[in-house]
């Protein structure tokens, strides 16, 4: 970059708006570098390399997975959206840390890809306003798109960028930005939505008991949320893998204190447990490992056939390895499972109408 060259800072989802937002800006001759946010519930980082090839940017990874989680624990100021979206802080936050990104990188301003009015909860025009303000970047956030219905910034007044050259869009439809993405020579689209995990039901089933059952939640336990099946039963949290690829995952996930549960002779699911609220009882061990015999149809055949139990190992991350005999079932003594989506939906909006009676 010449020195001369004015530097912006893009927030980059990958999403075509993001793109659009980015190329707008550096196609007036400015430095573009796009930051890729990315916590346990969204970012892409291994599709860096085919962004950046395939549009024309220069995009990093940034980890935030702490400082969501952290604003999650504490409970969005603006609530949740129609699942566990906590939309309106996800930007504040965004917003926030690329300000600071801004001054250490001696940058100008910043760009993001919303437009006015396209999504209900996040980019009305009030709530544009209030994460500009609560974002600490009421001078220095450019969003192209919709530049011309919103009030200049800094770098609008003093020519460092030409405002006639940004745009107007606005509400829900596409069409605008398809045609400009046919102008810019923009060739492969991404598909509209899916961006965020928490905005989906099942998730929402996966993440909330981690949330709130947990004393201090991180972001290596809304990672395991993500993998395989989940099931609780009370404060017992036990994952299990679906196939080679889960399990290798599971590996991946492990902690100190940690059990995993492996049958001894049949092929069949790992089992990951997370025992935060102290040890298991052996009573706990033997049903879990009855659960997770279970999904083994080898296991199941062989103690259906002989009638006799099949062997489990249960071994503590750093610690010590044992074997359990286990009948596989799933109707066993605990009730594990997970919440449905209304008990999650109903606890959340609680939260909130508690929340905002304050």
């Amino acid at each position: 970059m010449n020195k001369h060259t004015p530097l912006a800072l893009a927030l980059f989802s990958g999403g075509l708006d993001s793109i659009l937002a980015a190329r707008l800006v550096q196609d007036q001759g400015i430095t573009v570098r796009c930051l890729h946010f990315v916590s346990p519930f969204f970012g892409k980082p291994q599709l860096i390399p085919h962004w950046e090839k395939c549009y024309g940017l220069n995009i990093e990874a940034i980890d935030i997975g702490d400082d969501y989680i952290r604003m999650l624990r504490q409970r969005p100021e603006h609530g949740f959206g129609k699942v566990m979206n906590p939309c309106v802080d996800c930007k504040i936050l965004m917003m926030r840390h690329a300000g600071s990104l801004l001054r250490e990188r001696n940058a100008s301003f910043l760009i993001s890809g919303e437009v006015v009015g396209q999504r209900p909860m996040s980019q009305r025009r009030d709530t544009l306003n209030v994460i500009r303000r609560d974002g600490d970047v009421r001078d220095i956030l450019l969003r192209p798109l919709s530049a011309r219905l919103l009030e200049p910034i800094a770098a609008e007044r003093d020519g460092l960028v030409d405002r006639n050259r940004l745009l107007d869009f606005s509400g829900r439809g596409r069409r605008s930005q398809l045609e400009l993405a046919e102008q810019m020579g923009i060739a492969e689209i991404p598909t509209p939505g899916g961006g965020c995990r928490l905005a989906e039901k099942e998730n929402a089933r996966r993440y909330w008991p981690v949330l709130t059952r947990l004393p201090n939640p991180g972001a290596h336990d809304f990672e395991l949320a993500n993998v395989g099946r989940q099931f609780w039963a009370g404060t017992s949290w036990l994952a299990l893998g679906r196939n080679a690829s889960d399990n290798q995952e599971l590996e991946r996930l492990t902690r100190p204190g940690d059990m995993l549960f492996r049958l001894c002779d049949f092929t069949g699911p790992l089992g990951l447990a997370r025992p935060f609220a102290g040890p298991w009882d052996i009573q706990v061990v033997q049903d879990a490992a009855a659960l997770i015999a279970s999904y083994s149809p080898k296991a199941v055949q062989h103690a259906t056939e002989q009638g006799k139990p099949v062997s489990v190992r249960v071994e503590i991350c750093g610690g010590e390895k044992t074997i359990v005999d286990a009948v596989p079932s799933r109707r066993t003594g605990l009730p594990w499972g997970m919440p449905d989506f209304i008990e999650v939906r109903d606890a959340i909006r609680k939260e909130c109408l508690a929340t905002f009676a304050e």
